[in-house]
């Protein structure tokens, strides 16, 4: 495997960077851009009327320019490099999650951050990408014409459940979602009989209720209630539990077909909605640009990790096509949970719209994903040699 990798860095070497530049799918950096202006239009409208947050459109901008930068990194770092990374960049962002237990930073009611001198990180960020990686690495070892059997599978099931406990725990329900849904795609593409599989949702099914009356904590049980009654058609406290939903909805349906103009939606520049520039970014864009501007984002969205898919299609190793797909399934898992919360299909679960919402952590992830998937597509016809271990 070393010797694929520093083959791997030879044939990099023997290109040209203008090639290797040529060779960048510069649509996708188009959209990529275009996602965050979008961003940074929407943080600037639902903050105009509030003077204390004037400065997050700015800093977003910045952000995304230094994540930008960070993506091409990335990027141009041979993807045999990246396959020998993937086990130390595990088991470090798995470090820092113990960490977060004992030396973590409450916030919000919440033990998410890790502090690192004079900056705080969400290790929860960091764990999408390394668990991504790691999955990637044990499946180009291990995964035989045997991959369907169950047992092959029980590694990678106990390095997602790991950091997914400890997520859980600080309490973080949006994103260990996302990590299992994202870990669990890499698995059912790895083989996993549809028997296993089926018992595997049979099994959470029946555990819905337990985990409900004995983990789950008071407010997300409170949340889960909320749900379930808006979806059974019962009455909710507008003013209290089901307020952000009940604001989110009239934003939406008060922007119609068309919108109500850029800066003109009543909702967001009254500041009705609850954390309308970080999870509840989305019916900003709703109201002021309607139907078609919040359809038309997705759709861009969509494009984007269609063209994701592509890529990984095109790669001829396995650590390749793992990564890639991995890193299209976390982005996408985690656009899906945000706007199924904010439309009130599943509870709030502060889940961020990536390079939409105001969060540098995320922002940083979510770059450093699509430098994962540039990083395969350049290396797409690098073979990387496997060995019959983790």
């Amino acid at each position: 495997m070393a010797r694929a990798a520093r083959a791997s860095a030879i044939r990099f070497e023997d290109r040209t960077f203008s090639s290797v530049l040529g060779e960048l799918p510069w649509g996708l950096v188009l959209m990529l851009i275009t996602v965050a202006a979008i961003g940074v239009a929407a943080l600037y409208s639902s903050t105009f009327t509030n003077p204390p947050e004037a400065a997050l459109p700015a800093r977003h901008a910045v952000r995304f320019a230094i994540s930008l930068g960070l993506m091409f990194v990335i990027a141009f770092i041979p993807i045999g490099i990246w396959l020998r990374a993937a086990w130390p960049a595990y088991f470090v962002t798995l470090a820092m999650l113990l960490g977060v237990e004992f030396f973590g930073v409450t916030g919000g009611g919440a033990t998410r951050w890790l502090p690192l001198g004079p900056i705080n990180v969400q290790p929860s960020e960091f764990m999408k990408l390394a668990l991504t990686l790691a999955l990637a690495r044990y499946y180009h070892n291990n995964l035989t014409f045997q991959s369907g059997r169950f047992f092959i599978h029980l590694p990678a099931l106990f390095m997602i459940l790991v950091p997914a406990a400890l997520i859980f725990k600080q309490p973080d329900f949006g994103t260990t979602l996302a990590l299992i849904a994202s870990g669990g795609v890499l698995i059912f593409l790895a083989g996993l009989y549809y028997r296993v599989i089926i018992a595997v949702v049979v099994a959470g099914i029946a555990s819905a209720w337990p985990v409900y009356m004995f983990v789950l904590q008071d407010y997300q049980r409170e949340r889960v209630n909320t749900f379930l009654a808006q979806l059974t058609g019962q009455s909710v406290n507008a003013l209290d539990d089901g307020y952000q939903i009940e604001q989110a909805k009239i934003a939406i349906g008060s922007g119609g077909w068309q919108g109500r103009g850029f800066m003109e939606g009543t909702q967001a520049q009254l500041d009705y909605i609850p954390e309308q520039h970080t999870d509840f970014i989305l019916t900003v864009i709703a109201e002021e640009f309607g139907f078609l501007g919040a359809t038309g984002l997705l759709l861009l969205w969509a494009a984007i990790l269609a063209w994701g898919l592509y890529i990984a299609g095109r790669s001829t190793s396995l650590f390749g096509r793992f990564a890639a797909v991995g890193c299209v399934a976390t982005v996408a898992f985690f656009i899906l949970f945000n706007v199924a919360m904010v439309l009130g299909l599943v509870p709030v679960v502060g889940v961020p719209l990536p390079l939409v919402s105001y969060g540098g952590t995320v922002m940083f992830t979510t770059m450093a994903c699509f430098g994962i998937l540039l990083s395969v597509h350049i290396g797409r016809d690098d073979r990387l040699a496997t060995q019959g271990a983790i």
